[in-house]
């Protein structure tokens, strides 16, 4: 079996070269190199070698902009939550989504899975395993020649009086034109725990994107606070790994049953949503906000299928005591004994708390500069977002402060008030990747113009050559052969 799948996966490859020599791509690099301070300056560092870091890589390699490098801190492998702290067994996106693709077929999941397995087992699956997924992604790293650096941790982001920025890697300096985000989920911020989480021992409380002993949840009391997919995910799992029991906790009075932007996707959507005003950008990831993305049904049944699960609705955890070998969740409907708490509480945006971030934070406009302090208020999480050009980059909240942001793109999840959900998952990632390179390609150019315009009024290399057809009256003058003769001496 596993030659089998590896000479499929060998034809496949093969067919993917030869779709990339009729496509002709990638194009040729164009930019010119530049070395400072005795090092090569990257053209593009991408910060993030999960799916939107990998397929940002691809479709700028594609643009002929080649001199670019990804930095994930994870090991190779173990990039994004897919073999980390996910929890699900399969994606909750439909397996024929094109995904990191780019438009071309041989390059998309399905192509990847037939070619091992076969259509026929390809018909019989319905939603991709998360660990096939990422052996997906591992290949489609090798195969687009994703050029990785990992265990690389991305400490600081800094500007410099040349125009460039230099990146504090694992303590070393790199210097790049162009810098990506394409951080994910918590990319702008970090996992949100409830301000009473803190007042037990750590020992009893973990955030889903945490990575904790499952196996150690064996014959305890474990509670998981959150009505959403992550939620059913990691009380299936604790369920799964012998819990005792599990209580999930819901402040909502019912789950969340519509997924509206689901429901009103289309490529109408995906790629009309920029241009619509901000007032209107604004009511639909507010109303999303509000209405929230239901859990997948087959992850409530995951759960629910267990006689030891027990749904609390209407109850949010309003405070927690430690009484030494155990906690206790306290809610408006009763008090609960837990041994551990997991909070699928989602993730903030907060620029203030990446220190990576420290020196351009301070002046990033946001959504929240855009807006009346009524919606501000009524949505604060949507507030923090940034608000972006149409490039995915950074915009100055005061102008001239700091125009260094127009040189850093934010290819993650917090692009979503302003760019649509084009980083917020698999289905549209390739549009979303297509726009950010194209608008890359078209400022690194502008940087360059004096440049280009040198290189076009010093072009000499000649097309002609002066003797495919002499003038007809030169001939005749000298007496020498008609052109039609001198045509059909030259055609011999």
């Amino acid at each position: 079996m596993g030659d089998t799948r590896l000479h499929g996966l060998k034809d496949l490859e093969a067919r993917l070269a030869q779709d990339m020599v009729w496509l002709n791509l990638p194009a040729k690099p164009w930019l010119n190199p530049l070395d400072v301070e005795g090092q090569r300056v990257l053209d593009v560092a991408i910060i993030g070698a999960g799916l939107c870091g990998l397929v940002a890589a691809a479709a700028l390699r594609h643009l002929g902009v080649d001199n670019v490098e990804l930095f994930d801190r994870a090991p190779e492998g173990r990039e994004g939550p897919w073999v980390t702290y996910a929890r699900m067994r399969t994606l909750r996106t439909a397996k024929a989504a094109s995904g990191p693709a780019l438009g071309i077929g041989s390059l998309t999941f399905r192509a990847w899975y037939e070619a091992q397995w076969g259509g026929d087992a390809w018909d019989r699956m319905d939603l991709a395993p998360r660990e096939i997924w990422m052996d997906y992604l591992v290949w489609y790293r090798k195969v687009t020649r994703a050029k990785v650096n990992n265990g690389a941790d991305v400490t600081r982001i800094s500007m410099r009086e040349d125009g460039l920025l230099e990146l504090t890697v694992s303590g070393r300096p790199a210097l790049a034109r162009r810098v990506v985000l394409a951080t994910g989920l918590d990319g702008l911020g970090a996992p949100k725990l409830p301000a009473i989480a803190s007042g037990v021992d750590k020992a009893f409380v973990a955030h889903s994107s945490d990575m904790f002993d499952l196996e150690g949840l064996a014959g305890k009391r474990v509670g998981v606070v959150g009505a959403g997919a992550s939620a059913m995910d990691n009380a299936a799992a604790a369920l799964e790994a012998g819990a005792a029991s599990v209580d999930l906790f819901v402040r909502r009075s019912e789950l969340p049953r519509i997924d509206k932007f689901t429901g009103v996707g289309s490529k109408g959507m995906t790629h009309g949503f920029y241009g619509l005003p901000d007032p209107i950008k604004w009511e639909f990831i507010n109303e999303g906000d509000r209405a929230a993305v239901p859990p997948p049904r087959h992850s409530v049944k995951r759960v629910s299928a267990h006689d030891n699960a027990r749904l609390h609705l209407e109850s949010p955890i309003v405070g927690l005591r430690d009484c030494g070998d155990h906690i206790v969740a306290q809610t408006p409907r009763g008090d609960y004994p837990l041994d551990f708490l997991i909070f699928a509480t989602g993730f903030g945006i907060d620029l203030a708390s990446r220190p990576e971030l420290a020196d351009i934070a301070p002046h990033i406009l946001t959504w929240g500069d855009r807006v009346d302090e009524q919606r501000r208020a009524a949505n604060p999480q949507l507030a923090r977002a940034p608000y972006l050009a149409d490039d995915f980059t950074f915009l100055e909240a005061e102008p001239g402060k700091c125009p260094a942001l127009s040189s850093i793109a934010c290819f993650a999840y917090p692009a979503v008030p302003t760019h649509g959900k084009l980083t917020s998952g698999i289905p549209a990632v390739s549009d979303g990747a297509d726009r950010l390179a194209k608008g890359m390609v078209r400022s690194l150019f502008v940087e360059e113009a004096e440049a280009h315009l040198q290189r076009f009024m010093t072009y000499q290399t000649p097309e002609l050559l002066g003797d495919e057809w002499p003038d007809a009256d030169t001939v005749r003058s000298t007496g020498s052969a008609s052109s039609a003769q001198f045509l059909r001496k030259e055609i011999s």
